[in-house]
């Protein structure tokens, strides 16, 4: 799935409700740390992410990590001024990490990438962010704000895009919901820290590091 975004995450049409926190994140296309759970996708999505489809354009992921223990749901609703995301999720590291929609529905551990598949990791099988290839990270339309995770290991978050809409998620390729182990910087690397700005790879995935937990959000 590649969309150009009609917002960016700091636009505002873009309106963050944090019910448990929030924060940011972004894969890494690290090859060697592991990354994929047992894997559901457009096709078999029991085992490992599963979406439904009801009625009143609701779509519903189950996020799952790479053992294929469910950690959580994220649920899709339409909303005014665009597409309401609820997510709940329990049992993850505490801290932010990374939340975006990825442009593949399909979550599997220890997959290879589909741009290159000599690298393999936890859900590297949901492919990039929706969105990316057409622009910077942070402005992709499968940016989202960060997911907080208390001490206790559960969180919260609702936020309403309208850089999205199910028809997106719902495409050919489907679309994954993936939480990341690390904080998503969004690409802010001020040119004083760096003189050329944020590298490739910041551009790309804003450094949020592996994927720890992912749902396939497909109908």
């Amino acid at each position: 799935m590649r969309r150009a975004p009609a917002t960016t995450l700091l636009a505002p049409c873009l309106v963050t409700l944090v019910l448990g926190g929030c924060g940011t994140a972004e894969d890494a296309p690290a090859a060697t740390a592991g990354e994929e759970p047992a894997g559901s996708g457009a096709a078999g999505s029991a085992a490992a992410g599963s979406a439904s489809t009801g009625s009143g354009a609701e779509l519903t992921a189950r996020l799952v990590d790479p053992a294929g223990t469910q950690v959580g749901t994220a649920t899709f609703t339409d909303a005014e001024g665009g597409l309401e995301l609820t997510v709940e999720v329990d049992g993850l590291p505490p801290g932010f990490h990374g939340f975006h929609v990825h442009g593949i529905g399909l979550c599997e551990p220890g997959s290879a990438s589909p741009t290159d598949p000599s690298m393999t990791g936890d859900f590297l099988s949901a492919g990039g962010h929706v969105g990316a290839g057409s622009t910077d990270h942070g402005e992709h339309a499968g940016d989202l704000p960060a997911l907080f995770v208390d001490q206790a290991g559960a969180g919260s978050l609702t936020t309403v895009t309208d850089a999205l809409t199910s028809a997106d998620l719902t495409d050919d390729d489907g679309s994954a919901v993936m939480v990341h182990a690390g904080r998503d910087n969004y690409a802010n690397v001020p040119e004083r820290y760096a003189a050329g700005g944020p590298d490739e790879m910041t551009r790309n995935t804003g450094d949020a590091g592996g994927r720890i937990a992912c749902g396939v959000v497909d109908g």
